[in-house]
């Protein structure tokens, strides 16, 4: 790992650009965790992670960017992808020669000597990741990790050790940094390497299909010698990148984990015919776990062991995330937006509960979802819910400088003739409250905050109660 001390002994000196990102500010204080001396700066800092900062004395004493911060005695300057490349921060360290690495360029840099596991694809990463932590921490096994999403029993998203032998990475296929165009995946250097699916996304960094694609056949072709690439054998696009071609190579295929449905309750079948109750359901869950279980089984976890861990693994946060339950109806929300993860949350829910109606609100808030040349990509995603509903707020087309987006042409991309388009947060919640719920579940999908709809008043209507 990279000393976090100098040469003289003295405590390793770090200054992070764009330090109120989600991942930045966890690296932040992972480093601050491990004895380093750390700052870091931004033009706008949210929470939680401004009282997060605060509450490490990391927060800046103002928002903006300050050249003077950066002196000739930092060891290290990690710039975020919120940071633009003519950030004066940044420039007055390049003409410093001072050591400028991207978040993923660092990370590498501080599990050089460890073994490294990276989880890539377009949809699952960040719930196989969850799981494989959850497994490992189940059993005592020390690790280190860089996952995408804050999760549950764990107060970091990063953790940095000088004794983890193993660091478990979810894999992102965007870009390093506003200097560096090279996906983060690419410079992990795994030892074992997971690709979960692959689906078109980030347009505005990946204009067509098959540059995206790309991405995903070079990360493949990284693997090492003597490394493993665990891969879903059913994905088409996967299929067309992870060909077993190198001898030195180990590939490993896998589908989802065999399994039953009863009364809204999902097991797992094992080999020897046992049943485990999960915490998760639906297909692209039951893929998750074969991922995991594959990647577990590398690091020297048993089969029996992990079915026994995996029983209390309660999923990854926004990932199919039950907000409320009632006597005859649930309330779920999701991070899904890409149109893959749109068709698997949405059939899963679908499918776990086939006697109740659907009713689910996709927000489209992300660059790709808004662009009119990536929306035909939508097409029949949206087919499995009762009720379908898709929101959108035209100033955030505004902010990202995108064209108008009729409600029509929404429409028509999804090719759902009832399709219903919103775009009036009020109206979405008048739409919803109105709606009859008995024997009906409701599922809330987007990356966004649907313009601070209140989930919780909203749950409670759903099912019953009174929000408290």
């Amino acid at each position: 790992m990279t000393d976090l001390t100098s040469s003289d002994s003295a405590p390793q000196r770090v200054h992070l650009i764009a330090v109120g990102g989600s991942i930045m500010h966890n690296l932040a204080l992972a480093l601050h965790r491990q004895g380093a001396h750390v700052t870091g700066t931004d033009d706008e800092i949210f929470e939680p992670a401004r009282g997060r900062l605060a509450a490490a004395g990391l927060l800046p004493s103002q928002e903006g960017w300050d050249p003077a911060r950066i002196t000739p005695d930092l060891d290290a300057v990690i710039v975020g992808m919120h940071a633009r490349p003519d950030n004066p921060e940044l420039r007055r360290a390049q003409e410093l020669g001072l050591k400028i690495y991207s978040f993923p360029e660092y990370i590498y840099e501080a599990s050089r000597d460890k073994q490294r596991v990276v989880i890539g694809g377009s949809h699952g990463k960040t719930s196989i990741t969850a799981c494989i932590l959850h497994v490992l921490r189940f059993y005592g096994r020390k690790f280190d990790y860089a996952v995408g999403a804050q999760l549950a029993g764990f107060d970091l998203m990063v953790q940095l050790t000088d004794d983890a032998p193993v660091i478990i990475i979810e894999g992102d296929e965007y870009l390093s940094s506003p200097v560096d165009r090279r996906p983060k995946f690419h410079l992990y250097q795994h030892h074992i390497g997971v690709i979960s699916g692959i689906s078109w996304d980030h347009i505005n960094v990946f204009p067509t299909e098959e540059i995206y694609r790309e991405q995903f056949r070079i990360f493949a072709d990284m693997t090492p010698k003597s490394g493993v690439l665990i891969y879903d054998q059913d994905d088409e696009q996967t299929q067309l990148i992870a060909v077993p071609t190198n001898p030195s190579v180990t590939y490993i295929g896998y589908g989802p984990h065999e399994n039953v449905v009863r009364d809204g309750q999902t097991f797992l079948l094992t080999k020897k015919d046992e049943e485990v109750p999960i915490q998760v359901f639906g297909e692209h869950n039951l893929r998750n776990i074969s991922a995991a279980r594959e990647v577990c089984k590398q690091l020297g976890i048993k089969g029996k062991d992990f079915y026994r861990a995996v029983a209390s693994f309660p999923g990854a946060a926004r990932r199919l995330e039950l907000l409320a339950r009632g006597a005859t109806s649930v309330v779920y929300k999701d991070f899904a937006h890409a149109p893959s993860k749109l068709r698997a949350t949405a059939g899963a829910l679908k499918q776990q509960f086939p006697q109740r109606r659907l009713v689910a609100c996709l927000e489209l808030h992300t660059f790709s979802s808004l662009n009119p040349d990536f929306l035909p990509q939508y097409a029949h995603c949206f087919d499995a819910p009762d009720v379908a509903v898709v929101y959108f707020n035209p100033h955030v087309l505004e902010h990202k400088r995108l064209p108008l987006l009729p409600p029509a042409a929404v429409a028509a991309a999804f090719q759902r003739p009832d399709l219903r388009v919103i775009t009036d947060s009020h109206e979405l919640a008048e739409f919803l409250h109105a709606q009859l719920w008995d024997d009906t579940n409701l599922l809330l999908m987007s990356s966004g905050t649907f313009d601070g709809l209140d989930l919780a008043v909203l749950a409670a209507k759903v099912v019953g109660l009174e929000a408290r």
